[in-house]
Protein backbone atom coordinates (compact mmCIF):
# COMPACT_ATOMS: atom_id res chain seq x y z
CA UNK A 1 0.00 0.00 0.00
CA UNK A 2 1.24 3.42 -1.27
CA UNK A 3 0.10 7.00 -0.43
CA UNK A 4 -0.59 7.58 -3.65
CA UNK A 5 -3.33 4.43 -3.09
CA UNK A 6 -4.98 4.93 -0.34
CA UNK A 7 -7.01 1.72 1.20
CA UNK A 8 -10.73 1.87 -0.45
CA UNK A 9 -12.32 2.64 2.73
CA UNK A 10 -10.37 5.90 2.79
CA UNK A 11 -11.40 6.77 -0.36
CA UNK A 12 -15.06 6.47 0.38
CA UNK A 13 -14.61 8.24 3.37
CA UNK A 14 -13.02 11.01 1.65
CA UNK A 15 -15.59 11.22 -0.90
CA UNK A 16 -18.50 10.85 1.74
CA UNK A 17 -16.51 13.89 3.48
CA UNK A 18 -16.54 16.18 0.02
CA UNK A 19 -20.26 14.96 -0.47
CA UNK A 20 -20.63 16.71 3.38
CA UNK A 21 -18.56 19.52 2.56
CA UNK A 22 -20.04 20.13 -0.42
CA UNK A 23 -23.80 20.32 1.08
CA UNK A 24 -22.41 22.44 4.24
CA UNK A 25 -21.08 25.21 1.64
CA UNK A 26 -24.79 25.17 -0.78
CA UNK A 27 -26.52 25.60 2.88
CA UNK A 28 -24.44 27.81 3.48
CA UNK A 29 -24.59 29.83 0.29
CA UNK A 30 -28.47 29.93 0.82
CA UNK A 31 -28.58 30.69 4.29
CA UNK A 32 -26.38 33.55 3.50
CA UNK A 33 -28.96 34.23 0.48
CA UNK A 34 -31.73 33.63 2.91
CA UNK A 35 -30.46 36.16 5.68
CA UNK A 36 -29.72 38.88 3.13
CA UNK A 37 -33.47 38.82 1.93
CA UNK A 38 -34.41 38.23 5.72
CA UNK A 39 -32.29 41.96 6.22
CA UNK A 40 -33.55 43.53 3.26
CA UNK A 41 -37.13 42.43 4.02
CA UNK A 42 -36.68 44.05 7.69
CA UNK A 43 -35.39 47.40 6.50
CA UNK A 44 -38.34 47.54 3.75
CA UNK A 45 -40.88 47.15 6.92
CA UNK A 46 -38.77 49.45 9.37
CA UNK A 47 -39.15 51.98 7.03
CA UNK A 48 -43.27 51.08 6.15
CA UNK A 49 -43.38 51.30 10.26
CA UNK A 50 -41.34 54.96 10.12
CA UNK A 51 -43.88 56.07 7.23
CA UNK A 52 -47.30 54.77 8.87
CA UNK A 53 -45.74 56.30 12.53
CA UNK A 54 -45.76 59.36 11.01
CA UNK A 55 -48.51 59.61 9.11
CA UNK A 56 -50.38 58.83 12.47
CA UNK A 57 -48.72 61.61 13.99
CA UNK A 58 -50.02 64.13 10.94
CA UNK A 59 -53.93 62.23 11.61
CA UNK A 60 -53.52 62.88 15.44
CA UNK A 61 -52.75 66.46 15.00
CA UNK A 62 -55.55 66.95 12.51
CA UNK A 63 -58.09 65.04 14.48
CA UNK A 64 -56.94 66.72 17.47
CA UNK A 65 -57.24 70.40 15.57
CA UNK A 66 -60.82 69.30 14.49
CA UNK A 67 -62.05 68.73 17.82
CA UNK A 68 -60.43 71.85 19.38
CA UNK A 69 -62.64 73.75 16.59
CA UNK A 70 -65.40 71.81 17.39
CA UNK A 71 -64.98 72.82 20.73
CA UNK A 72 -64.33 76.37 20.44
CA UNK A 73 -67.57 76.34 17.90
CA UNK A 74 -69.52 74.94 20.42
CA UNK A 75 -68.68 77.75 23.13
CA UNK A 76 -69.52 80.55 20.66
CA UNK A 77 -72.79 79.03 20.05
Amino acid sequence: MSAANPPADLEQELRQLERRLDEFVALSARLQEENRALRQRQDSMMAERAALLQKNEQVRGRVEAMIGRLKAMEHSA
